[in-house]
């Protein structure tokens, strides 16, 4: 199972875009393995203080290991897949 948190700053274009990106990423690659966790910073500026956010969106994956992250709308799919260490569990 893939666990990720997306941090996004309101509802504006880009977060909705990385969120859009995101879940298709996840239903093309990842099809029932994954779960998105969405933390607003505007409305939970404490967790993304605590997780290091200082942009957004930013991606993290939680599990599987290792811990990853990315700043990015996560329109460019295979950098996201290579970043988030994920290519060699793409079907």
């Amino acid at each position: 199972m893939f666990n990720f948190r997306i941090y996004v700053t309101g509802d504006s274009l880009n977060p909705a875009r990385a969120l859009s990106n995101l879940a298709a990423l996840c239903r093309t690659h990842l099809p029932d393995r994954h779960q998105i966790e969405v933390i607003d910073v505007f409305k939970d500026p404490e967790c993304g203080l605590m997780d290091g956010i200082f942009m957004t969106p930013t991606l993290i994956k939680l599990a599987s290991s290792p811990v990853r992250r990315i700043v990015c709308t996560l329109s460019h799919r295979q950098t996201v897949l290579l970043a988030q260490d994920l290519e060699s569990h793409v079907p």
